[in-house]
C-alpha cells in the first residue's frame, strides 16, 4: 500500500488526548491527528521522526494525519506504524493479491457485518466453501527484540471479539483472527500482563477453533504492506 500523497516529516514534540499531537513540521508547528487509542508504549518519545499524511477534505479541522514514527525499540530503531485504521486496508489488499493463504479459495470480502449480539465483524469472507468470520487487529508493542506483541492497554472489547468467534466455531461456523503487526517482528505474542482478561480470551477462543495468524508489514517512507507470516507463541 503506497500513501495516497507524499507524506510530510516531523519531529513529536508531545501526544495528549489520545487522538492529538503536536508535531514540529517544516511549516512550523502543527497539531494532527493521532488515529490511535492505544497506550503506544515506546512510540511517542518527544523528537521521534514522524510521518504525516494530508487529508484531501478541506473542511477537515485537522488536515494531517500521524502515520508512522521511527522508534527506538530493543533490537534497534524502525519506522512503525501507528494508524490503527490501516491494518484493515492491508487484509484487503493482501487478500485481493492472493497473498492470505487461510483465506485461499474465497471469492470476496464483505466488511463490517454484524454478528453475535452487539457486535461488528470486520470482515465476512465468502466462498464456495461457506462464509468464514475474519476480525483484524492491529500490533504495534514490541518490549523485546523480535517480539510482538498485543494489547498495549486493556482490551476489553477486543476480549469479546473472541468469544464471539468462538460461539460462531461452535455453531459450525469458521473464524479467523488477523494480527497485522506494523513494524518488523520475528514472533508474536500476547502481552499477558497488560491484560490477563485478554489473554485468556484469546487462548479459549484457540482452543475452541478460532485460527489465528499474524502477519509483520514494512513500514517506510514510500508506504506500509504486509510482507510475511510470522509464528505466534502464545502457549496454549
Amino acid at each position: 500500500m503506497l500513501w495516497p500523497s507524499p507524506l510530510t516529516e516531523g519531529r513529536l514534540l508531545r501526544r495528549y488526548k489520545r487522538f492529538l499531537a503536536d508535531i514540529e513540521t517544516p511549516a512550523g508547528v502543527e497539531t494532527v491527528h493521532c488515529p490511535n487509542p492505544g497506550a503506544m508504549m515506546g512510540l511517542d518519545a518527544a523528537g521521534s521522526r514522524v510521518l504525516l499524511s494530508r487529508s484531501s477534505n478541506p473542511t477537515r479541522k485537522l488536515p494531517l494525519t500521524w502515520e508512522a514514527v521511527e522508534a527506538d525499540l530493543p533490537g534497534g530503531s524502525q519506522w512503525v506504524g501507528i494508524n490503527t485504521m490501516r491494518p484493515n486496508a492491508l487484509v484487503a489488499e493482501a487478500f485481493r493479491g492472493g497473498l492470505l493463504a487461510p483465506l485461499a479459495g474465497y471469492e470476496s470480502l464483505r466488511p463490517e457485518v454484524r454478528y453475535a449480539k452487539a457486535s461488528r465483524v470486520d470482515f465476512l469472507a465468502g466462498g464456495p466453501a461457506g462464509p468464514c468470520h475474519v476480525e483484524v487487529k492491529n500490533c504495534h508493542l514490541m518490549r523485546r527484540a523480535g517480539l510482538a506483541e498485543f494489547p498495549d492497554c486493556n482490551a476489553a472489547r477486543s476480549a469479546r471479539h473472541m468469544r464471539d468467534l468462538a460461539e460462531v466455531v461452535e455453531a459450525g461456523g469458521r473464524a479467523l483472527v488477523v494480527i497485522v503487526v506494523q513494524m518488523r517482528a520475528e514472533a508474536f505474542d500476547v502481552a499477558r500482563d497488560i491484560d490477563p482478561a485478554f489473554d485468556r480470551a484469546f487462548r479459549e477462543a484457540r482452543a475452541a477453533g478460532v485460527e489465528t495468524r499474524a502477519y509483520r508489514c514494512d513500514v517506510g517512507p514510500e508506504g506500509v504492506a504486509i510482507v510475511a507470516e510470522i509464528p505466534i507463541v502464545t502457549p496454549a
